[in-house]
């Protein structure tokens, strides 16, 4: 079997961390479904992942000894990703309890009249109900599924980058 050399590696892990969050927005943008906080928690690994695989892909031309560490890096924050998207699912499966204020959050008001008008117009997000789910997974389901695949690709690509740095 032939070795995927590093610099696919960091673009499968590109495009697929791109496509993970693409689906999550689409889904709000075009689905309607309204993200609650731990949802967008669940964001944060991708924000700071894929400006890092980006860089990472940019200087393999001039310092492709930066990759491994990198690719470990961002290996460590996709991991992360899984520890919130299953703290999350947890929440929604009824396993424990998520925190006391978790939802959409709220306008601030400056009168009674105001706030009054507030609560009837705003809809709470709550983070133990999932807004979606297809064959018993929800998106936090599928979240930490799709972040422990993307850090087992990440040490896939680490270790390519170590050994070989082709």
């Amino acid at each position: 079997m032939k070795k995927m050399n590093v610099d696919k590696y960091i673009w499968l892990l590109i495009i697929s961390a791109t496509a993970v969050i693409a689906t999550a927005l689409a889904s709000e943008i075009f689905g309607g479904l309204v993200p609650c906080a731990l949802c967008l928690q669940q964001r944060w690994p991708y924000y700071i992942a894929i400006p890092i695989l980006i860089v990472c892909g940019l200087a393999r031309g001039s310092a492709p000894a930066s990759s491994a560490p990198l690719l470990a890096l961002v290996g460590l924050i996709f991991l992360v990703g899984a520890g919130l998207a299953a703290y999350h699912a947890g929440v929604e499966y009824k396993w424990w309890a998520g925190p006391s204020g978790c939802g959409s959050g709220t306008s601030l008001a400056d009168n009674t009249r105001a706030l009054l008008q507030a609560l009837q117009n705003e809809k709470v997000v709550r983070c133990d109900e999932a807004a979606f789910t297809l064959f018993g997974l929800s998106m936090a389901g599928y979240n930490f599924l799709a972040s422990l695949a993307l850090a087992a690709l990440s040490g896939l690509g680490y270790l390519a980058a170590r050994n070989n740095g082709n």
